[in-house]
């Protein structure tokens, strides 16, 4: 029994699923942020008359354009696609939901079925995906392989 308890601490502290782990974060929160931005599109004659415009345009084409970049960016992001630069739009959004959240007290809430906290969720997932970068099973990943190999290949041809 002890040599059981022991290689199982011992496995599981030497050998980890990073790459695995990542992968499985990109898609939950990649599939938790689509299933937003849908029901913003279902609910989107609700919402705009609520929602201010941004940048001198309309509530409806502020809304349009918030609701195609959120799934743009969630697609990226379950893709490994361009990842860290796809988290930081989903990033400051989370950080104006939040803040509007403390400030505007039960309205926003219901109006976008967001709970206290849940913005604080995707912002810790977001800074993790920002930090640690998207893992090897990625889009990513596979770029950079191939753009490696292409200079690689290119070194050894100008050395011969």
């Amino acid at each position: 029994m002890a040599g059981f308890i022991k290689n199982l601490f011992l496995y599981s502290v030497g050998h980890t699923y990073s790459n695995l782990s990542r992968l499985f974060l990109r898609l939950f929160a990649g599939i938790m942020f689509l299933q937003l931005s849908i029901r913003q599109m279902l609910d989107f004659d609700a919402i705009v008359p609520n929602f201010g415009g941004f940048m001198g345009m309309s509530p409806e084409t502020s809304m349009t354009v918030l609701v195609v970049i959120e799934l743009l960016c969630a697609v990226c992001i379950m893709l490994g696609f361009l990842t860290r630069l796809a988290v930081l739009f989903p990033l400051a959004l989370m950080l104006v939901a939040e803040n509007v959240i403390m400030s505007a007290g039960e309205t926003f809430p219901q109006l976008f079925n967001f709970h206290p906290g849940y913005p604080v969720m995707f912002i810790g997932i977001f800074i993790y995906m920002l930090l640690a970068g998207p893992g090897k099973i990625s889009l990513d990943y596979i770029i950079a392989a191939h753009f490696t190999e292409s200079v690689n290949d290119e070194k050894v041809l100008d050395e011969a």
